[in-house]
């Protein structure tokens, strides 16, 4: 029988990890922003690594969820309405598709059974892994059934009227900010 490491273990349960949970919050103020952010003023605002976020971007392009847009004031737009993105798109976007749970087929692997185990062990769905797989399902199913627009609604019950005019003014300080500064070709010249 072999062992289960602990590189194994981690192997056998994937999780969602920290780039969801920036993804989720850059998208959110993209979902209330009508001017291009950039991935450093997102990551800024919020007290992320600009770099760690710069990468998860363009994951969500080729996902579709948001666009680039070019220049001086450029950034990121949503490509499609709030409404119309779910969450699961977005966790598809930067995680990939992987699952949640990796059976390893341990149910074959009883010191008892030697170098062959019987049919009864192995036939069949293993019980785990199904159960697990009923686990995805419904955690996929619920990540589908939510959109950014409704978590965006939520933000909007939850925080006072103000903050939104505070979250304008900082995100269109920093737009003001790049347009006013010469670009690195200017600087050249």
């Amino acid at each position: 029988m072999q062992a289960i490491t602990r590189t194994d273990t981690v192997r056998v349960m994937a999780h969602l990890t920290a780039s969801v949970e920036y993804g989720l919050h850059c998208l959110l103020w993209l979902a209330g922003s009508t001017a291009p952010l950039s991935s450093r003023d997102l990551a800024e605002f919020q007290g992320i690594s600009p770099s760690f976020v710069a990468k998860i971007f363009p994951k969500l392009e080729k996902a579709g969820i948001v666009r680039a847009s070019e220049g001086v004031r450029g950034g990121y737009l949503l490509a499609r309405m709030p409404e119309d993105i779910s969450i699961l798109e977005v966790v598809d976007a930067i995680e990939g598709k992987k699952p949640l749970f990796d059976c390893q087929d341990i149910r074959g692997r009883c010191a008892v059974f030697g170098d062959r185990p019987p049919g009864w062990a192995t036939a069949g769905a293993c019980a785990i892994h199904a159960v697990m797989l009923r686990a995805e399902k419904a955690m996929r199913d619920s990540l589908a059934s939510q959109t950014l627009g409704d978590v965006a609604h939520i933000l909007d019950r939850k925080a006072p009227p103000d903050f939104s005019n505070d979250v304008r003014d900082w995100l269109g300080d920093r737009i003001k900010s790049r347009a006013r500064k010469p670009s690195r070709r200017e600087l050249s010249s």
